[in-house]
């Protein structure tokens, strides 16, 4: 009887410690949503004074902003370990629109822990498919046929040297055209290395730098580049290579 019960002792103590080490190993889950802010430096842009706020840049020229429309796609977190867990859909934000600002994917639960950020700026050659998109195609997003097609990464326009001799500009960034018969995909690949530390339902602040279009690392001159930019190529590439710098992580909130 009592080896008996020394026996019964012993398995239940396994099974104890089992249950433990099991429960030691599960990784809980967290839900994940994003929201996008917009700065000039360190003043806040967004619909209240979007086309009230003059700014300057790089080049000296005072700005007034009347329309700024973007998009991103394939958002992806990779944790510590090297997984990556990928979220679904395209982002696009009007900052007239302020419900526009934030992204919550319909797949945005995974498991808690240390991650960075990647996404694509505009859409990739895979996604960037004319009239796949009936939301953007309703926002006449499109771009045009003759210079590549698919759809605009970014639409931004205003007026510069607003405080001497008002010119329009359109900063829009899209497909390059090489020549007529030959285009170029132009999206962008953001990575953003500053840690995420997700331990519960998690919103993530990806802030847009709009004064970094203009200075880094091609100080841009409106006199000289100012409208039309999308069929040239030059400007094209400049834009594509600034965007590298506008985002940045600004606050995670648990």
């Amino acid at each position: 009887m009592k080896k008996t019960f020394i026996l019964l002792l012993s398995t239940f103590l396994i099974f104890a410690s089992c249950a433990e080490d099991n429960d030691d190993n599960l990784v809980a889950n967290a839900n994940v949503n994003f929201t996008f802010s917009h700065t000039w430096d360190n003043t806040i842009i967004n619909n209240n004074n979007l086309t009230t706020e003059t700014v300057v840049n790089a080049n000296g020229e005072s700005i007034n902003i009347t329309r700024l429309r973007y998009l991103v796609s394939r958002l992806q977190l990779t944790n510590t370990a090297g997984e990556t867990y990928s979220f679904d859909g395209y982002k696009f934000t009007d900052l007239e629109a302020p419900n526009t600002y934030n992204f919550t994917p319909v797949n945005n639960t995974i498991p808690t822990g240390t991650y960075t950020l990647k996404f694509v700026w505009g859409f990739n050659e895979e996604d960037n498919i004319d009239g796949t998109y009936l939301d953007l195609n309703s926002a006449s997003w499109n771009w045009p046929t003759m210079l590549g097609g698919g759809y605009h990464f970014l639409q931004f326009d205003g007026m510069y040297n607003v405080d001497t001799s008002p010119s329009p500009f359109n900063f829009h960034n899209g497909t390059a055209r090489v020549d007529t018969d030959n285009f170029e995909q132009n999206f962008a690949i953001i990575e953003l290395e500053t840690p995420i530390v997700i331990t519960n339902n998690t919103t993530i602040n990806v802030n847009m730098n709009i004064a970094e279009f203009f200075k880094n690392p091609n100080t841009w001159d409106l006199n000289v580049l100012d409208t039309p930019l999308m069929p040239n190529y030059t400007a094209q590439k400049m834009i594509q290579e600034n965007v590298l710098s506008v985002f940045s992580i600004t606050n995670v909130t648990q």
